[in-house]
């Protein structure tokens, strides 16, 4: 039993010192990776599991993973601080593809296959290749792509047309469960809301799986489907 014990406690401090590193090295370390935040999230998972297995020496993990942290946080900090430095911490980007050339000594630089290159452009939408003006290799291991002018899709602008502004919609309903603070963000309450639903011929919020609704109150509704 008190091994048991001990094993829960070395797992909810592993998991609370990997949650507290996460949130010290921000949103990215989740989101787009570069090649700092890759070797970091590697080595602070390893120490975390690590920790929830050593029984006798948590400190030492726990340190280690702080150190690492903090090394994450001060590179960080001075990537903004010193712009030349990111080109040295991160990588450049690299032009890849212009005006229908492919720089193929830009792609061993970066280490990027031309099957790889060409999955990437199909992921974006662009099949040929033709359709492709510049396209640049981000640090991040992203392909950034500006198609040419006479083939991307005409835009409002190109018509002379100004529509309208559209907005983020919110969520007022989720899985039958009326969200009241998003609600009242929006200046309306729940009697505005059973109203609505009875003008779209529905019972109730507990017959609605999503609800959205835009800042001219107009409420789209998708019912509960089995």
């Amino acid at each position: 039993m008190v091994e048991l014990m001990k094993i829960l406690l070395a797992s909810a401090v592993s998991y609370a010192a990997l949650f507290i590193c996460a949130k010290v090295v921000g949103r990215k370390q989740i989101s787009q990776l570069d090649f700092m935040d890759y070797i970091t999230g590697i080595t602070i998972g390893s120490i975390a599991a690590e920790l929830a297995t050593d029984l006798e020496n948590m400190w030492k993990p726990l340190v280690a993973m702080g150190i690492y942290t903090l090394a994450t946080w001060a590179m960080a900090r001075l990537s903004l601080a010193l712009s030349r430095s990111r080109k040295y911490l991160n990588g450049s980007p690299a032009i890849v593809m212009d005006n229908g050339k492919l720089y193929r000594e830009n792609m061993r630089q970066a280490k990027l296959e031309l099957s790889d290159f060409m999955v990437m452009c199909r992921q974006q939408g662009f099949f040929n290749l033709a359709d492709i003006q510049t396209a640049v290799y981000e640090y991040n291991g992203r392909l950034t792509i500006l198609p040419v002018s006479a083939r991307r899709p005409l835009t409002p602008e190109d018509m002379n047309l100004t529509p309208q502004q559209e907005t983020i919609l919110s969520e007022v309903i989720m899985d039958g469960r009326v969200l009241g603070e998003n609600l009242r963000r929006m200046g309306l309450d729940e009697k505005w809301l059973a109203r609505q639903l009875r003008s779209q011929g529905i019972d109730g919020p507990e017959s609605v799986f999503l609800a959205l609704c835009d800042r001219e109150k107009h409420l789209n509704c998708y019912p509960m489907n089995p």
